[in-house]
């Protein structure tokens, strides 16, 4: 099925569509179905709004606080070999992200720490 048309609200084709569904649309979209000899017509609705604050993308080297217990040395001496740092004060290993992201540690991650910003 390839789309060959998609309008915005407004534009020639949409009128009715505006009246019907107001600023809830977003698209109209004309799509054709070479298989079944048809043309569809479909739209793109709002359906919910509410506050939204993107997650912070994370670099390799991006230091990250870790919950590691104090039992499992084999982990502990695990991340002190790829770069990890214990902080008795929070009580938690900070490590790079890159060591442990797609792993089951990731999961262990307390916080989420700001960017600091790079020189250039």
């Amino acid at each position: 099925m390839k789309s060959r048309l998609n309008l915005k609200p407004g534009q020639k084709g949409t009128k009715a569509l505006v009246d019907q569904y107001g600023k809830a649309l977003l698209y109209v979209r004309y799509r054709y179905d070479e298989s079944r000899g048809v043309r569809l017509k479909t739209v793109e609705l709002i359906v919910e709004e509410k506050p939204w604050q993107p997650g912070q993308r994370l670099c390799d080297e991006d230091m990250v606080p870790l919950l590691v217990n104090y039992t499992e040395t084999a982990l502990r001496d695990r991340l002190k070999a790829v770069g990890g740092k214990w902080d008795p004060e929070e009580k938690l290993w900070h490590v790079p992200y890159g060591t442990v992201r797609g792993t089951n540690l990731e999961a262990r991650i307390m916080w989420i720490p700001r960017k600091k910003k790079r020189r250039t």
